[in-house]
């Protein structure tokens, strides 16, 4: 929990109006949520806080680079990620929203923490296939994306040609 302390913001001192924050963002933050994908990550989290006199206004800007695994290769490379997001606080009784912009705080509350949105804007800006760079416009050279050019189907098998593995399946008819 002490590497969470940073990222609560306690807004009951501060004055109506914009106030600036800034958290910079590496593996041990990712280790507090057991998330391992990345190698390495540099990225830093601005947040604009704005408070009103009956809900705060927080706007999410995350900058910076990941290291990562390729999905085809498994070579490492820098993702860069820039990702935005918008949040309203409100406060009352009923704690349940049906929004993912809305949160609703109970009465009195003083504090808020913000490392689980940074941490979720993060992990969704990551797109769900990572594919290095290199592959993409052909410059990666590596073993491994050798071997899969060499076992891609053949060009006349993809034109209609007959392909031999189906051949025993036609003696069945």
């Amino acid at each position: 929990m002490e590497v969470l302390k940073e990222f609560t913001i306690p807004f009951v001192g501060l004055k109506d109006g914009k106030h600036s924050f800034s958290f910079p963002i590496d593996n041990t933050f990712f280790a507090h949520f057991e998330y391992t994908d990345f190698d390495q990550a540099q990225l830093e989290a601005k947040l604009v806080l704005d408070k009103k006199p009956s809900f705060l206004e927080l706007s999410f800007d995350v900058q910076g680079k990941v290291i990562l695994p390729c999905d085809v290769s498994t070579e490492l490379f820098d993702l860069p990620l820039d990702s935005q997001f918008d949040l309203l606080v409100k406060f009352g009784s009923n704690t349940e929203s049906s929004s993912d912009e809305i949160i609703i705080l109970p009465e009195g509350s003083y504090q808020i923490n913000v490392a689980q949105y940074i941490y979720e804007l993060i992990i969704l800006a990551i797109p769900l296939k990572r594919i290095h760079p290199g592959i993409e416009d052909g410059t990666l050279q590596s073993d491994i994306v050798k071997k899969l050019k060499d076992l891609e189907p053949k060009e006349e098998n993809l034109n209609g040609g007959e392909d031999p593995r189906w051949n025993k399946l036609k003696d069945l008819l």
